[in-house]
């Protein structure tokens, strides 16, 4: 168990986040406003950027969380910066997702920052600290869907609507994979600490291939339109229907925008 003293630059916000957010800002104006010579390309930034930094709050929430319930070890280790780069596993925790973003427009959960659960006391913490995460991205999609349940859209540009919408399917299917009782993920860590030591440790060599299982799973035809039908139906329920989603995805998908989605289509 390591220790660890507190600075101050362990707690500051990192440039590389406040970067980030900037894109996510100056494209979420240009998309606004239309200023954008190609509104796809706005769209593509903005959506990317707006995704990236709700990965970072995402883990700062698991670290932060983890920090109040004993482990001190997390500020030493960056993780209090929002620097996505001071992740254990940078790769899986923005890289990944954000190609799978592109690829299939979900969004998928990342690896991310490493809790020394040694220094934590209580079942009900260690499993606050793995529900803080996809908790962010619910959060993330209460204030993506608002507008569209608020029926607060007049006025508001079609290409950022469908854009929200689009970051909104993104957040909904994060928080339900995170959330999803597999080894390696964060549902499983919320229910890890009130499981017997003998199923814990007959799981865990499982924890690795956590995410690698969902990825299969979802390749399946059956399995991935019983999910999609269900983020789907969750959607609809809150505003947001299939064509604003799908279209959402066309214009994030600058190169290849279906003409049913170009305005007049």
């Amino acid at each position: 168990m390591t220790t660890a003293t507190a600075r101050p630059s362990d707690r500051r916000i990192s440039p590389v986040f406040l970067g980030i957010v900037a894109v996510a800002a100056v494209t979420g104006w240009a998309t606004w406003t239309g200023f954008a010579e190609q509104p796809g390309l706005a769209v593509f930034l903005f959506v990317t950027a707006a995704w990236v930094v709700s990965l970072c709050l995402h883990e700062y929430a698991h670290a932060r969380t983890a920090l109040h319930s004993g482990d001190i070890s997390v500020g030493a280790k960056g993780y209090l910066t929002l620097n996505p780069v001071k992740y254990t596993h940078a790769l899986l925790s923005i890289v990944l997702p954000v190609l799978f973003v592109i690829m299939g427009g979900i969004g998928l959960p990342g690896g991310a920052v490493f809790i020394e659960r040694g220094r934590i006391r209580g079942r009900w913490r260690h499993s606050l600290v793995s529900a803080a995460g996809p908790l962010t991205n619910v959060l993330f999609a209460v204030v993506c869907t608002a507008p569209f349940w608020l029926d607060a859209l007049a006025g508001v540009p079609r290409d950022f609507r469908l854009a929200l919408a689009f970051l909104a399917l993104l957040q909904v299917t994060a928080a339900i994979l995170n959330f999803l009782p597999v080894p390696g993920l964060d549902g499983y860590g919320v229910i890890e600490p009130w499981l017997s030591y003998n199923v814990r440790r007959q799981v865990e060599p499982l924890a690795p291939f956590g995410l690698l299982i969902v990825f299969a799973l979802l390749w399946i035809p059956a399995v991935n339109g019983v999910f999609f039908d269900a983020v789907d139906a969750l959607l609809r329920s809150l505003g947001i229907g299939d064509v604003d989603t799908y279209c959402g995805f066309e214009l994030y998908r600058f190169w290849q925008t279906d003409p049913l989605c170009t305005p007049g289509g």
